[in-house]
């Protein structure tokens, strides 16, 4: 049988673009056997440039990059995208309207499971795009009618501040996973009944035995859904 070709958006950091990476060709091989591995193409930017356009709030040319990765993805015969972080989903319509394959968004793969479990309030952690902005909550409340609840303003400044100053820099840091475990022991104090790990980043962080509620890894779950798509499940 020949399967699809995955493509994706990565770089965005390259640290958890390596987790996609791992993720998908490890399950393509459990489920397959052998020495399988998933048919994937990758175009991983320099982060620094995109950094600096998130920073400077230059979305139109961040569109513009991204729709020319995924056109680069398109001509290399990917019949399907991922982009490979939350926070670029900002301009998931660009890059659709960019090309003629599918999209798969890394939200819908995420509400999908938290339905599947059953739950309804749901704290999100992620840059301040994502917490802040409404491309990614309005999706989850819209689109699956969830609760979604943020980390107050200092917590949101703590959150964004570790993603980008050590995540994304392959830092990992016993102060900041505790500060992070009392971020999300808040987040359940108000009612959330699970967390929502929304910056692909985050799970080289915090896993599930640091919180008391399930974690819905987004990098893990975007990346397992691709595999359900590549076997065409």
């Amino acid at each position: 049988m020949r399967y699809a070709v995955i493509g994706l958006i990565g770089g965005m950091s390259w640290e958890s673009s390596a987790e996609y990476y791992r993720i998908i060709n490890r399950a393509v091989r459990d489920r397959l056997g052998g020495t399988h591995s998933a048919r994937c193409l990758m175009w991983s930017f320099d982060f620094h440039d995109i950094e600096e356009l998130q920073t400077a709030g230059d979305w139109d040319a961040a569109g513009d990059v991204l729709a020319d990765a995924a056109l680069r993805l398109q001509a290399g015969g990917a019949d399907f995208l991922l982009i490979c972080t939350n926070t670029m989903h900002k301009l998931a319509d660009r890059v659709t309207a960019s090309v003629q394959i599918p999209l798969l968004h890394i939200a819908d793969c995420t509400a999908e499971a938290i339905q599947r479990a059953g739950l309804t309030r749901i704290g999100l952690l992620g840059t301040r795009f994502t917490m802040e902005q409404d491309f990614y909550k309005g999706r989850l409340i819209d689109g699956f009618g969830l609760d979604v609840i943020v980390p107050d303003t200092a917590g949101r400044k703590l959150v964004h501040r570790v993603i980008y100053d050590e995540l994304v820099q392959g830092i990992i840091s016993e102060d900041s996973r505790k500060a992070y475990i009392t971020v999300i022991d808040q987040l359940v104090a108000d009612g959330a009944e699970a967390i929502i790990l929304g910056c692909t980043e985050i799970t080289l962080l915090v896993q599930q035995q640091h919180s008391a509620v399930p974690l819905f890894d987004t990098t893990a779950l975007h990346a397992q859904a691709a595999v359900e798509r590549y076997l065409g499940a």
